[in-house]
């Protein structure tokens, strides 16, 4: 079987010691503790799991940042750092969820990434000294912790902007002038970035899962990552931002943003990820359709098609290790604070339901978000009764593979693409876990959500189905399904390819292509099918225009990558953030045992989100007075 890098767990059970920042702290200025550390190949281990221990947690529920949009909300007594930056309750005396400086959090928290850095330029520097490793297992781990540094520095600059460049460690007699280090220009770390990944794939592993660690970074991996980084690297809020940072300049006056767009970033990201997805092919990689027997709930019903797709969205997330997934987590959270245990729904007749809190609910925007079952939007569907969306109805038989003949729900919840049914549960709706099949009733009184008067509840009457495994069990840890989180998936690279090109070349059949093998799995109709039929389409043809189509494929991320903690950074690079992050949260009236009542829209909760100031993080106060050569970001 396997192993996995269990990468925290093991770096501070092995220094036998309950803070890993204060080991980091005195490391690099004693050089009998540095000698130590790469005497042996076990002790040099422990050195690169230090290098590994400092990747955000996506799947901690108080770490991360999957819930800092508008796609989910919680209760009012239970909102992490995440939802509070979404109210405008960020600080520059103590950052909330920054990596400069790092954070606390329920679970793990996160270190300081410039930590991060230096705990990797540590080995690089010093792995040649280990005796009992060859000279190619050396470079391989070398090649790691210089890919988690290239990683680290990318993290920095999308939250950001420019930061310094941190290659290497200062030496322990360094003047303070030589560690008070200078922010750099958004391209100039960019192409460090790059040129970076570069030089670690020369000593990386292929993807030969029998022996590579699972979790641990081989080529494939730092293909994907560069095609982030370039993606990146050419969006709007990058790539000639002359309308936020015209007047953000370094010491000497020179911008940190280059000011007038260009074309060839966007080139360049179209070219490096298609060869990240011709690189993952031959590795093995594919979009993931699922091969197994059914679940026994599903046994008669799993010939249908529908059905079939259903499981096909759904494991792409929860299935471990799977064909699609590129670079999975490795270390997921093991018990208390976890995504999973957040959205897992209580089972009334379970005797306990330690690890089912039911409380992250996608908004009633998600739920609006997702194709109706031509592949459109709601909005441009015609045969789509938009107008009527929140209208009640009953649920004919012809629908039952939607929800339950014979009971109401929303028209909303009808007629929609399987994404869909798969990642959001309604009221009247299938709801797979626990091993089982509910219908969900979520009225006040019934089976599901708002049982009673109680603190874990589902705030809009929507239950996060994409990121539970159908059979986890809530009684207790030990009977959830774990599964690596997906930190990076071939269905992104192929919509970075996509974007890319659109943006450096318009409309082409090599974009839609690469959109439709997203769509193929989703089971709806192609790009060039759905927009192009006059019937239907409210805007035929849309997609034969570079702005129709990038709408598209903007659409098409939000709804493919939703809930995997893409939506911020991708609004923030698309510098369309204050549209969606300036609007209520809303949902269902969860607290009425009514029909009529139910169905009412309530405001639950506003997003606050201050242009151009947001599209950055604060760095810490303290920061700036230590170094006071840094610059603080605009309007902070």
């Amino acid at each position: 079987m396997r192993k996995y890098l269990l990468i925290f767990t093991v770096f501070c059970l092995t220094l036998g010691i309950t803070s890993c920042n204060d080991y980091l702290d005195i490391v690099p200025d004693r050089t009998q503790e540095v000698s130590l550390m790469f005497q042996r190949k076990d002790a040099a281990y422990t050195a690169l799991a230090t290098c590994y221990s400092y990747l955000p947690q996506n799947d901690a529920l108080y770490a991360s940042f999957v819930l800092l949009t508008d796609e989910v909300t919680t209760p009012f007594a239970k909102e992490p750092n995440s939802i509070k930056i979404m109210k405008g309750e960020q600080s520059t005396d103590e950052p909330l969820m920054g990596f400069w400086s790092g954070y606390g959090a329920a679970g793990r928290g996160q270190g300081s990434l410039w930590e991060g850095i230096r705990s990797c330029n540590l080995l690089i520097d010093n792995i040649d000294l280990v005796v009992d490793m060859n000279q190619e297992e050396k470079n391989a781990w070398a090649a790691e912790a210089k890919l988690l540094k290239a990683y680290y520095h990318f993290l920095m600059l999308k939250n950001y902007g420019p930061i310094p460049i941190v290659d290497v460690n200062a030496p322990i007699d360094a003047s303070d002038e030589a560690l008070r280090l200078y922010r750099k220009p958004v391209d100039e770390i960019v192409e460090y970035i790059i040129s970076t990944i570069d030089e670690a794939k020369i000593h990386l592993p292929s993807r030969v899962m029998a022996t590579n660690d699972l979790g641990r970074l081989d080529k494939v991996i730092a293909s994907g990552i560069k095609s982030r980084v370039s993606l990146y690297a050419a969006s709007p809020l990058f790539n000639g931002n002359n309308e936020f940072y015209s007047n953000f300049n370094d010491h000497e006056g020179n911008p940190f943003f280059n000011l007038v767009e260009d074309i060839t970033k966007w080139e360049r990201a179209a070219t490096i990820s298609l060869q990240a997805i011709e690189q993952a092919i031959e590795q093995g990689i594919a979009i993931y359709n699922y091969s197994e027997s059914p679940r026994v709930y599903d046994t008669n019903n799993f010939q249908n098609s529908f059905y079939r797709t259903l499981y096909d969205v759904k494991f792409s997330i929860v299935e471990k290790w799977n064909s699609e997934l590129i670079w999975g987590d490795s270390h997921p959270v093991n018990s208390w604070w976890q995504l999973q245990s957040g959205a897992l729904m209580k089972d009334p007749t379970a005797s306990a339901v330690e690890a089912a809190w039911q409380w992250i609910s996608p908004t009633l925007r998600m739920a609006e978000m997702y194709y109706t079952r031509n592949g459109l939007p709601i909005d441009e569907d015609l045969s789509f009764n938009y107008s009527g969306r929140y209208d009640l109805l009953t649920i004919p038989p012809d629908r039952k593979i939607y929800a339950k003949p014979g009971l109401k729900t929303a028209y909303l919840h009808l007629d929609r693409e399987p994404r869909f049914y798969s990642s959001i549960g309604f009221d009247t709706g299938e709801y797979r876990g626990w091993g089982e099949l509910w219908t969900l009733r979520m009225r006040k009184g019934q089976t599901h959500g708002r049982i009673a008067q109680t603190s874990d509840y589902l705030l809009t009457g929507y239950a996060l189905k994409k990121l539970v495994h159908p059979d986890s069990e809530g009684e207790g840890y030990d009977k959830l399904v774990r599964y690596a989180w997906p930190n990076i998936r071939l269905a992104e690279l192929y919509l970075n390819y996509a974007e890319a090109m659109n943006e450096a070349y318009g409309p082409s059949q090599e974009v839609f292509d690469a959109i439709n093998i997203v769509r193929e799995r989703a089971g709806i109709p192609t790009v060039e099918e759905s927009w192009g039929n006059t019937f239907i389409a409210k805007t035929p043809n849309k997609h034969t225009t570079k702005e129709g189509l990038r709408e598209i494929i903007h659409h098409e991320r939000m709804i493919e990558l939703s809930f995997e903690g893409h939506r911020y950074d991708d609004l923030r690079r698309w510098k369309r953030a204050e549209e969606y992050l300036n609007q209520p949260v809303n949902g269902w009236s969860v607290d009425e045992s009514s029909e009529f009542g139910y169905y009412q829209i309530k405001e639950l909760g506003t997003r606050s989100f201050s242009t151009p100031r947001d599209y950055l993080h604060p760095i810490k106060t303290s920061e700036l007075t230590t170094n006071p050569n840094l610059i603080q970001n605009p309007e902070w």
